[in-house]
């Protein structure tokens, strides 16, 4: 059943669903006659001459000039073509496909002015596989995603270029074979195209959804090295968590104490530590403060993705034009830099507890970085070089993005997002943390193949999903092929998919 987009109601995981699984979009009808009443209210503003921002007048500094009818008429080609100015690799597409759909849940409000026949164009090009190319920088996430969104504004005049069944084309001739009529501009269709900032939104809210499902993961690596290091069990009673009150840590201890339900350090078999380091027992605390922040984070994206971002933006019931920002980035850019953070913080965390499984002081009997050939044998001391380099990199990307503005436009536009900085990194730092999670996961299977007690079911089924890809370390091999295939089973999801069809959601 085909997704409608009716202005509201698209999450996060409606959006995934557009994106990655490509289903079918259709415009609510009710929406459809939004636009046509929209569409017409502007129409009769334009044959009254009356100075509306963007439809005849110029934009940015020249907002000032004012355009007579027949440079209405051929303003909108010129403002694509000026605005295309992005740079770099083609964004992969399924962040086109989700910037598309959100731009169509924007016009589907009834406010944008545009044409039907744009929106319509949109829906069309989703449901038929024509995916604009679109440069991955450019944009600094205010007046939206302008060179971005004007690259897949192209195609509305048949021009750019658009992959379509695996071909990278030129747009025109992509339109034709999946039999989509090219709609051109008209006044005010150009703008209405691309100006919010629906590119840096749509890649925050696919990242978004990634991080959830890292976080996830962090609790399955922390469960299993928790498990090894023979921890104290009291730190996770989730009666402490609820008497604080942080929803995410609450969250957190449920899913550890799931994920080892079973093992006989739950039961009370082994005996532990009196307290343990703040690695091991602040596990709950600070995985839960990124639930959290990524929570605030989502609830910020989907009001964008079911606003009106835009500018002007035309009140028909009112009969009124209204300029303003709505196209400011910052609503998203702000707390997606905080989700980034969040998620470094969460592999610090865990570059700390692979410290604590390799190292023989802290390691509570386990084997000099998990080799019984110490000496002779090296094991996994480098693995944590290599999680020590991802980690840096991830604090230099976790520098916010949101306070580097810098003025544009002849300080016309003089305060920016620079949101798409913001999503950009998030995927760099998300891309390493899969890196960092993945070598926890292989430490904490190699250390508990030296454990001698019973498990959690969820750790059980972790460890049996690792050495299916990777075997345990009897002798020192080159461990880049490990690294990289942890890091890929980290990025696939199939440790969580195999928990969780166990023991059901973790979160």
């Amino acid at each position: 059943m085909a997704i409608i987009l009716d202005g509201s109601g698209l999450g996060v995981e409606k959006l995934v669903r557009i994106a990655r699984d490509r289903e079918k979009v259709e415009l609510a009808p009710a929406a459809l006659e939004r636009i046509k009443i929209c569409r017409a209210m502007l129409e009769q503003k334009i044959a009254a001459h009356e100075i509306m921002y963007g439809v005849n007048t110029g934009i940015g500094e020249f907002s000032e000039v004012v355009l007579n009818d027949e440079q209405v008429q051929q303003f909108q080609r010129y403002l694509i073509y000026n605005h295309a100015a992005g740079i770099g690799e083609p964004v992969p597409e399924e962040q086109v496909r989700a910037a598309m759909a959100s731009r169509i849940n924007v016009h589907a409000r009834g406010h944008s002015g545009c044409r039907p026949e744009i929106t319509l164009t949109y829906v069309a090009m989703l449901n038929q596989g024509v995916t604009p190319v679109v440069c991955q920088k450019g944009s600094v996430g205010a007046c939206g995603d302008l060179a971005p969104m004007s690259q897949i504004a192209l195609l509305l005049m048949g021009e750019g270029e658009a992959f379509h069944q695996g071909a990278r084309l030129p747009g025109k001739l992509a339109l034709e074979r999946a039999g989509i009529p090219v709609p051109g501009l008209q006044a005010r269709d150009g703008l209405a195209a691309i100006n919010g900032s629906n590119l840096l939104t749509s890649i925050s809210a696919l990242t978004l959804y990634d991080m959830d499902r890292m976080l996830r993961q962090a609790e399955i690596a922390c469960a299993m090295t928790l498990e090894a290091l023979q921890a104290n069990m009291k730190p996770y009673d989730v009666r402490l968590h609820q008497l604080r009150g942080f929803p995410g840590a609450i969250r957190s201890t449920q899913a550890l104490m799931k994920i080892m339900a079973g093992s006989d350090l739950v039961t009370g078999k082994l005996k532990t530590k009196v307290q343990d380091a703040y690695s091991m027992r602040s596990s709950p605390q600070v995985i839960g403060a990124a639930h959290d922040a990524l929570a605030h984070a989502k609830r910020q994206v989907e009001i964008e993705l079911n606003g009106v971002g835009d500018n002007p933006i035309f009140l028909p019931e009112f009969k009124l034009t209204l300029t303003g920002a709505n196209f400011q980035g910052t609503p998203v850019s702000l707390p997606m830099d905080m989700a980034g953070m969040a998620l470094t913080m969460v592999c610090v965390l865990s570059e700390r507890r692979l410290n604590r499984l390799t190292n023989p002081a802290l390691s509570v009997g386990l084997p000099a970085f998990l080799t019984k050939g110490a000496g002779m044998f090296s094991g996994m001391m480098l693995s944590q070089y290599t999680a020590d380099t991802l980690i840096v990199e991830q604090r230099m990307l976790s520098a916010p993005a949101c306070i580097q503005s810098i003025p544009a436009a002849a300080d016309q536009e003089d305060f920016v997002s620079m949101g798409m900085n913001t999503a950009l990194k998030n995927l760099q730092i998300l891309d390493n943390a899969c890196g960092v999670l993945g070598i926890e996961l292989m430490a904490a299977a190699q250390a508990l193949d030296f454990r001698g007690f019973t498990f959690g079911r969820g750790t059980q089924i972790a460890r049996q999903v690792v050495r299916k890809h990777v075997s345990h370390l009897d002798v020192d091999r080159p461990l880049h092929t490990d690294h990289n295939a942890m890091k890929a089973l980290v990025r696939s999801g199939e440790i969580l998919e195999a928990v969780e069809r166990e023991l059901g959601d973790l979160g």
